[in-house]
């Protein structure tokens, strides 16, 4: 039997489907945990960004922009329009800041480090698109305090997740790239 050669585009194509689901998959997690007391409405832990922080550390740019958009999309579909805006307000500042510190040369933080910057900087983006939405700047006084220490706290769990599911992800990617 002969053997099927797929070429490169195809191999990427299959990769970011894949990848493209299992962030899905976790968004969809993220929806079944109950809302968070004294948090804004529709605040996340973020889980299905461990999946765009491993597509920027390995695919690069382009690669998490797509997770980010197809992420935003989920949001749209599953709970309105206002929620795809906030999630690719905070997920397109947060991915170039990821993006950003994974491709300094001296790199100054770890997956921890990323993961928090990054999940601050996702809560700024949605925090600014709110006070425009809203049309007052008083959200980002009463929740941006609140919003930072979350961000500290699910980046950190992020992160943590990250270090530890990255040998499988990236077993994951070698099937793609193989040669």
């Amino acid at each position: 039997m002969n053997k099927i050669r797929i070429d490169k585009k195809t191999s990427y194509i299959a990769l970011m489907g894949i990848l493209g689901a299992q962030a899905l998959a976790l968004s969809f997690f993220e929806n079944l945990i109950p809302a968070i007391p004294g948090l804004p409405p529709g605040a996340k832990p973020g889980f299905s960004n461990i999946i765009t922080m491993f597509t920027a550390n390995t695919i690069g740019f382009w690669g998490a922009i797509i997770i980010t958009i197809i992420k935003s999309i989920f949001a749209s579909v599953t709970r309105g329009l206002t929620a795809g805006l906030m999630s690719l307000s905070g997920g397109l500042l947060s991915t170039i800041i990821m993006v950003a510190l994974v491709n300094m040369k001296k790199r100054p933080f770890g997956l921890m480090g990323v993961s928090i910057l990054s999940a601050i900087a996702h809560n700024l983006g949605q925090l600014i698109v709110a006070c425009i939405i809203s049309g007052t700047a008083a959200l980002a006084v009463s929740y941006g305090p609140l919003l930072l220490l979350f961000a500290i706290i699910t980046g950190s769990i992020t992160g943590t997740i990250l270090r530890i599911v990255m040998p499988a992800l990236n077993k994951q990617l070698t099937q793609f790239t193989k040669g």
